[in-house]
Protein backbone atom coordinates (compact mmCIF):
# COMPACT_ATOMS: atom_id res chain seq x y z
CA UNK A 1 0.00 0.00 0.00
CA UNK A 2 1.08 3.26 -0.97
CA UNK A 3 1.08 7.10 0.11
CA UNK A 4 -1.69 9.17 -1.55
CA UNK A 5 -0.20 11.12 -4.19
CA UNK A 6 2.62 8.60 -5.08
CA UNK A 7 3.89 5.85 -7.49
CA UNK A 8 5.20 2.13 -6.50
CA UNK A 9 7.93 3.40 -9.09
CA UNK A 10 8.74 7.13 -8.60
CA UNK A 11 12.60 7.98 -7.98
CA UNK A 12 14.09 10.64 -5.18
CA UNK A 13 15.22 13.46 -6.91
CA UNK A 14 18.87 14.08 -6.88
CA UNK A 15 20.73 15.94 -4.34
CA UNK A 16 22.76 19.06 -4.44
CA UNK A 17 25.49 16.85 -4.00
CA UNK A 18 25.56 14.07 -6.66
CA UNK A 19 24.40 16.69 -9.35
CA UNK A 20 27.92 18.55 -8.68
CA UNK A 21 29.71 15.39 -8.94
CA UNK A 22 28.14 14.33 -11.95
CA UNK A 23 29.36 17.87 -13.30
CA UNK A 24 33.06 17.60 -12.24
CA UNK A 25 33.19 13.83 -13.79
CA UNK A 26 31.58 15.41 -17.17
CA UNK A 27 34.03 18.57 -16.60
CA UNK A 28 37.22 16.56 -15.95
CA UNK A 29 36.34 14.23 -18.43
CA UNK A 30 36.45 16.92 -21.21
CA UNK A 31 39.40 18.46 -19.51
CA UNK A 32 41.44 15.29 -20.67
CA UNK A 33 39.87 15.44 -23.87
CA UNK A 34 41.08 18.98 -24.74
CA UNK A 35 44.70 17.91 -22.96
CA UNK A 36 44.80 15.13 -25.56
CA UNK A 37 43.74 17.02 -28.50
CA UNK A 38 46.18 19.91 -27.68
CA UNK A 39 48.92 16.76 -26.89
CA UNK A 40 48.54 15.42 -30.71
CA UNK A 41 47.93 18.20 -31.98
CA UNK A 42 50.97 19.98 -30.84
CA UNK A 43 53.54 18.28 -28.73
CA UNK A 44 53.43 14.42 -29.92
CA UNK A 45 52.82 12.16 -32.58
CA UNK A 46 53.21 8.50 -33.59
CA UNK A 47 54.74 7.15 -36.56
CA UNK A 48 55.57 4.27 -37.94
CA UNK A 49 58.69 3.03 -39.95
CA UNK A 50 57.63 1.80 -43.47
CA UNK A 51 60.92 1.21 -45.35
CA UNK A 52 64.80 0.97 -45.05
CA UNK A 53 65.63 3.96 -45.88
CA UNK A 54 67.07 5.13 -42.59
CA UNK A 55 69.08 1.51 -41.91
CA UNK A 56 70.50 0.89 -39.51
CA UNK A 57 69.19 3.98 -37.55
CA UNK A 58 65.64 3.67 -37.92
CA UNK A 59 64.00 0.25 -38.99
CA UNK A 60 61.34 -1.69 -40.77
CA UNK A 61 58.82 -1.89 -37.88
CA UNK A 62 60.13 1.22 -35.55
CA UNK A 63 57.33 2.67 -34.13
CA UNK A 64 58.40 6.79 -32.94
CA UNK A 65 56.80 9.12 -30.79
CA UNK A 66 57.60 12.06 -32.61
CA UNK A 67 58.26 15.64 -30.87
CA UNK A 68 56.10 18.29 -32.59
CA UNK A 69 57.43 21.06 -30.68
CA UNK A 70 60.79 22.17 -30.99
CA UNK A 71 60.86 23.11 -34.85
CA UNK A 72 57.29 24.34 -34.49
CA UNK A 73 56.62 27.64 -36.06
CA UNK A 74 56.64 30.94 -33.78
CA UNK A 75 53.43 32.24 -33.16
CA UNK A 76 50.82 32.06 -30.23
CA UNK A 77 52.64 29.23 -28.46
CA UNK A 78 56.23 30.63 -28.75
CA UNK A 79 55.96 31.82 -24.75
CA UNK A 80 55.12 27.74 -24.29
CA UNK A 81 56.55 25.64 -26.76
CA UNK A 82 60.43 25.39 -26.74
CA UNK A 83 60.98 25.75 -30.67
CA UNK A 84 64.55 26.02 -32.01
CA UNK A 85 66.14 26.36 -35.58
CA UNK A 86 66.58 22.81 -37.55
CA UNK A 87 70.26 22.06 -37.75
CA UNK A 88 72.37 19.57 -39.33
CA UNK A 89 72.57 15.81 -38.68
CA UNK A 90 69.21 15.99 -37.20
CA UNK A 91 66.82 13.52 -38.13
CA UNK A 92 63.62 14.87 -39.09
CA UNK A 93 59.46 13.18 -40.14
CA UNK A 94 57.79 15.87 -42.80
CA UNK A 95 55.34 15.84 -45.52
CA UNK A 96 56.68 14.29 -48.99
CA UNK A 97 56.91 17.60 -50.90
CA UNK A 98 55.71 15.81 -53.99
CA UNK A 99 52.87 13.75 -51.81
CA UNK A 100 51.78 15.61 -48.37
CA UNK A 101 49.68 13.18 -47.40
CA UNK A 102 52.76 10.64 -47.06
CA UNK A 103 55.26 11.20 -44.25
CA UNK A 104 58.74 10.40 -44.59
CA UNK A 105 61.69 10.22 -42.58
CA UNK A 106 65.44 11.28 -43.49
CA UNK A 107 68.36 13.05 -42.12
CA UNK A 108 69.04 16.69 -42.48
CA UNK A 109 72.52 17.47 -44.44
CA UNK A 110 72.21 20.61 -45.14
CA UNK A 111 70.52 23.94 -44.33
CA UNK A 112 69.38 27.09 -45.94
CA UNK A 113 72.65 28.93 -47.31
CA UNK A 114 74.62 25.91 -47.17
CA UNK A 115 76.66 24.29 -50.34
CA UNK A 116 76.08 20.56 -50.61
CA UNK A 117 77.75 18.36 -53.40
CA UNK A 118 78.51 14.01 -52.78
CA UNK A 119 81.59 13.07 -53.85
CA UNK A 120 82.03 8.86 -53.87
CA UNK A 121 79.21 8.85 -52.03
CA UNK A 122 80.63 11.23 -48.86
CA UNK A 123 78.56 14.07 -48.10
CA UNK A 124 80.85 17.75 -48.66
CA UNK A 125 78.84 20.61 -46.81
CA UNK A 126 80.50 24.12 -47.31
CA UNK A 127 83.52 22.09 -48.81
CA UNK A 128 83.74 20.17 -45.89
CA UNK A 129 83.50 16.17 -45.66
CA UNK A 130 80.98 15.78 -43.37
CA UNK A 131 80.87 12.81 -40.47
CA UNK A 132 78.78 10.30 -42.03
CA UNK A 133 79.93 7.33 -39.62
CA UNK A 134 75.50 6.80 -38.74
CA UNK A 135 75.39 6.06 -42.64
CA UNK A 136 75.24 2.76 -44.06
CA UNK A 137 76.90 1.81 -47.71
CA UNK A 138 75.38 -1.47 -49.15
CA UNK A 139 75.54 -1.55 -53.01
CA UNK A 140 79.17 -2.08 -54.31
CA UNK A 141 78.43 -1.12 -58.08
CA UNK A 142 79.33 2.63 -58.75
CA UNK A 143 76.20 5.31 -59.65
CA UNK A 144 77.30 8.22 -61.14
CA UNK A 145 73.94 10.38 -60.25
CA UNK A 146 73.50 8.53 -56.66
CA UNK A 147 77.16 8.66 -55.38
CA UNK A 148 78.34 11.81 -57.05
CA UNK A 149 75.55 14.17 -56.87
CA UNK A 150 74.60 16.83 -58.10
CA UNK A 151 77.70 16.42 -61.00
CA UNK A 152 76.66 12.51 -61.90
CA UNK A 153 74.30 13.95 -63.86
CA UNK A 154 70.64 13.18 -64.91
CA UNK A 155 69.34 10.55 -67.04
CA UNK A 156 66.04 8.48 -67.44
CA UNK A 157 62.94 9.38 -65.43
CA UNK A 158 64.53 8.93 -62.01
CA UNK A 159 64.01 12.50 -61.53
CA UNK A 160 60.90 15.13 -62.53
CA UNK A 161 62.28 17.68 -65.36
CA UNK A 162 61.07 20.22 -62.79
CA UNK A 163 63.94 19.04 -60.35
CA UNK A 164 66.44 18.81 -62.70
CA UNK A 165 66.10 22.67 -64.00
CA UNK A 166 66.05 23.45 -60.82
CA UNK A 167 69.05 21.89 -59.63
CA UNK A 168 71.00 23.26 -62.49
CA UNK A 169 69.79 26.36 -62.12
CA UNK A 170 71.49 26.65 -58.11
CA UNK A 171 74.23 24.77 -58.82
CA UNK A 172 77.69 25.90 -58.50
CA UNK A 173 81.49 24.92 -59.43
CA UNK A 174 79.66 21.19 -58.60
CA UNK A 175 77.71 22.64 -55.01
CA UNK A 176 74.24 22.46 -54.70
CA UNK A 177 73.10 25.93 -52.68
CA UNK A 178 70.38 25.29 -50.35
CA UNK A 179 67.84 28.29 -51.11
CA UNK A 180 66.23 30.21 -48.11
CA UNK A 181 63.23 27.57 -45.98
CA UNK A 182 64.72 24.54 -47.19
CA UNK A 183 66.18 21.70 -46.14
CA UNK A 184 68.38 18.75 -48.28
CA UNK A 185 67.97 15.99 -46.57
CA UNK A 186 69.28 11.93 -47.38
CA UNK A 187 68.42 8.60 -45.68
CA UNK A 188 71.15 6.85 -43.95
CA UNK A 189 70.67 3.95 -45.74
CA UNK A 190 72.24 5.89 -48.45
CA UNK A 191 72.56 3.48 -51.46
CA UNK A 192 68.48 2.81 -50.97
CA UNK A 193 66.89 5.90 -50.42
CA UNK A 194 64.31 7.81 -51.75
CA UNK A 195 65.72 11.29 -51.00
CA UNK A 196 66.23 14.98 -51.79
CA UNK A 197 68.97 13.57 -54.65
CA UNK A 198 65.27 12.39 -55.78
CA UNK A 199 63.14 15.00 -55.62
CA UNK A 200 63.89 18.00 -53.93
CA UNK A 201 64.37 20.52 -50.72
CA UNK A 202 62.43 19.68 -47.89
CA UNK A 203 60.31 23.05 -47.50
CA UNK A 204 60.23 24.42 -43.53
CA UNK A 205 56.50 24.13 -43.80
CA UNK A 206 56.27 20.51 -44.14
CA UNK A 207 58.59 19.37 -41.37
CA UNK A 208 56.67 17.89 -38.87
CA UNK A 209 58.88 17.10 -35.75
CA UNK A 210 62.27 14.85 -34.87
CA UNK A 211 61.37 11.48 -33.48
CA UNK A 212 61.58 11.40 -29.95
CA UNK A 213 62.11 7.80 -28.82
CA UNK A 214 61.38 4.19 -30.39
CA UNK A 215 58.27 3.31 -28.16
CA UNK A 216 57.73 -0.45 -30.10
CA UNK A 217 60.01 -2.27 -32.55
CA UNK A 218 59.09 -5.67 -33.78
CA UNK A 219 60.93 -7.66 -36.91
CA UNK A 220 57.52 -8.53 -39.16
CA UNK A 221 60.33 -11.14 -40.76
CA UNK A 222 59.83 -13.19 -38.02
CA UNK A 223 55.91 -13.32 -37.72
CA UNK A 224 55.85 -15.73 -40.45
CA UNK A 225 54.77 -19.09 -39.08
CA UNK A 226 57.43 -21.60 -40.21
CA UNK A 227 54.85 -24.89 -39.35
CA UNK A 228 51.30 -25.60 -39.78
CA UNK A 229 49.53 -24.10 -36.27
CA UNK A 230 47.73 -26.34 -33.81
CA UNK A 231 44.56 -26.89 -34.44
CA UNK A 232 42.36 -26.05 -31.17
CA UNK A 233 41.79 -22.83 -30.50
CA UNK A 234 43.93 -22.42 -27.19
CA UNK A 235 47.09 -24.19 -27.87
CA UNK A 236 47.08 -21.29 -31.23
CA UNK A 237 46.63 -18.58 -29.36
CA UNK A 238 49.48 -19.49 -27.33
CA UNK A 239 51.63 -20.19 -30.16
CA UNK A 240 50.52 -16.41 -31.42
CA UNK A 241 51.85 -14.91 -28.49
CA UNK A 242 55.09 -16.75 -28.33
CA UNK A 243 55.96 -15.67 -31.88
CA UNK A 244 54.44 -12.42 -31.11
CA UNK A 245 57.28 -12.12 -28.11
CA UNK A 246 59.87 -13.13 -30.30
CA UNK A 247 59.70 -11.19 -32.97
CA UNK A 248 59.76 -8.01 -30.33
CA UNK A 249 63.17 -6.43 -30.76
CA UNK A 250 63.33 -5.12 -26.81
CA UNK A 251 67.08 -3.53 -27.38
CA UNK A 252 65.24 -0.95 -29.47
CA UNK A 253 62.56 0.30 -27.52
CA UNK A 254 62.87 3.70 -25.48
CA UNK A 255 65.74 3.98 -27.91
CA UNK A 256 66.52 7.89 -28.96
CA UNK A 257 67.25 8.04 -32.42
CA UNK A 258 70.34 9.97 -33.13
Amino acid sequence: MTEAGTTPDAQPPLSPGRSRSGLYSLQSFAGTIVIAVFVITFIVQAFQIPSESMEKTLLIGDYLLVDKAHYGHSGVWSWLLPYRPIRRQEIIVFRYPVNPQQHFVKRVIAVPGDRVRLVNKHVYVNGVRQNDAYATFKEAWPDRFRDEFPEGGFYGDRISAKWSMQVRKLTEDGELIVPEDSYFALGDNRDDSYDSRYWGFVPRENIVGRPLMIYWSMDRNDIAVAHPLPSDRLSSLTVDVTQLLNCLRWHRMLRIPQ
